[in-house]
């Protein structure tokens, strides 16, 4: 395990409220999380039946700023340069795109680090030429696509009303169009949406993503994971394409700068041994 020493960083990790972690990611290494919400309550525009953050409290599709730019940047610049992370990465709480000022905060992350810019987004809000532009400024955009119709939409994402999967769809394909940086697709498999694995494949085809990254639920939530063999059957749909699964790489611990605020904007992050 590696383990963060507080008086190294030189402030009481317990005065963060924008930023969390560090964690070892599975997909992009040590990161080092951003939360451009930060609120008490989940805000988001899915009610994912597998989150591991729980039910949303604050369904909402409405952009707007919920941590002024200001704020989170006294927190970022209060760490030290040589602190050794590979991103800084928008999630958190809830859906990072409802940040009006996401650009801003972008932006100013890259005035003051040399770290790399990851950002995880549901893609509901990618049909929007505002969050398009936002998250081009990012360097590493990994773009939800858990289903293939609106019907499992509404059944596993369970978007907000409004949302449709079409939209979403070209929405993605016009900013992988556009972005210079990677592009990735995060794929949830599930039981519920197991026998639909070769029509999501198709989609994700369509789009031609930089990467395919297929994960299971391994934090504890309310749906169980798919099994190893399970994963490598539904692995064999994207053949041709660039694809890492969450059991092809190797896990490490790393002891974050908060326990308790980590877990609450990242879930359990300490995978069981064996899983």
């Amino acid at each position: 395990m590696v383990v963060i020493n507080e008086k190294a960083i030189g402030m009481s990790m317990t005065q963060y409220k924008y930023i969390y972690g560090p964690v070892y990611s599975w997909r992009l290494g040590m990161s080092l999380g951003i939360d451009p919400l930060a609120q008490a309550d989940k805000v988001c525009n899915f009610d994912c039946i597998y989150c591991q953050l729980g039910r949303t409290t604050d369904f909402s599709n409405e952009r707007k700023e919920y941590v002024a730019t200001k704020n989170l940047m006294e927190e970022v610049q209060s760490l030290p340069q040589e602190l050794k992370i590979d991103y800084l990465t928008f999630s958190g709480r809830g859906e990072p795109t409802l940040a009006k000022n996401l650009g801003a905060m972008i932006k100013a992350l890259k005035k003051s680090r040399a770290e790399k810019v990851a950002v995880l987004t549901n893609s509901a809000l990618l049909s929007r030429g505002d969050v398009r532009d936002d998250l081009s400024l990012s360097d590493f955009v990994m773009a939800k696509l858990d289903v293939s119709s609106q019907k499992m939409l509404t059944a596993i994402d369970q978007a907000i009303e409004g949302i449709k999967f079409q939209d979403i769809v070209k929405g993605i394909v016009t900013f992988h169009e556009m972005f210079t940086g990677k592009l990735a697709l995060q794929i949830m498999l599930l039981p519920d949406n197991k026998r639909y694995f070769k029509k999501i494949a198709q989609v994700a085809r369509l789009i031609g993503p930089d990467e395919v990254q297929l994960n299971t639920p391994l934090r504890p939530c309310g749906v169980e994971p798919l099994s190893r063999e399970e994963m490598w059957e539904a692995k064999e749909n994207f053949e041709g394409m660039n694809v890492v699964s969450v059991y092809d790489v190797e896990r490490k611990e790393l002891e974050p700068f908060n326990f308790k605020d980590t877990v609450k904007r990242h879930g359990n992050y300490r995978i069981p041994v064996g899983s």
